[in-house]
């Protein structure tokens, strides 16, 4: 299984998001240099993210965009699911109309097991446990003494 890079484009900006965020709203066009993600791209995800209630938009000058909650209650699976990726290791397992032989598929329950598995995995780990992580590995890459 592999997450498209919508799924992974949409974590790196929220993250970013959540970072720069300090009481003020953060543009597309901030996020979109700092991450090197296309703005027109950013923009389709950030209409998913706001659509999906994980972020806010604030209008006018200085506006941009907040996080619509703490970054401790925005898992990863609601990211993901917010730009309409499935979270599925298998196409039966996302769609059982695609599945022509699920009634004698042994392999189906093993594919909707591993799927619930996954989500349950990226559900328990939160925008603040990204940003945690990436702090951790810039303290762990930084050279000696800086």
């Amino acid at each position: 299984m592999r997450f498209s890079k919508r799924s992974l484009y949409a974590v790196r900006a929220l993250v970013r998001l959540a970072t720069e965020h300090e009481d003020r709203p953060v543009s597309i066009r901030e996020i979109s240099e700092i991450e090197d993600i296309s703005l027109p791209y950013l923009e389709q995800l950030f209409a998913c993210l706001r659509r999906s209630e994980l972020v806010n938009s604030v209008r006018g000058p200085g506006g941009g965009y907040v996080l619509s909650r703490a970054a401790a209650d925005i898992s990863l699976e609601q990211i993901i699911e917010s730009v309409d990726e499935t979270i599925a290791p298998a196409a039966c397992a996302d769609n059982e109309s695609v599945c022509l032989r699920q009634s004698e598929c042994f392999m189906h329950p093993v594919w909707n097991e591993l799927g619930d598995k996954i989500r349950d995995f990226l559900a328990n780990i939160s925008v603040e446990d990204l940003i945690a992580r990436a702090k951790k590995f810039k303290e762990s890459a930084a050279p000696d003494g800086q």
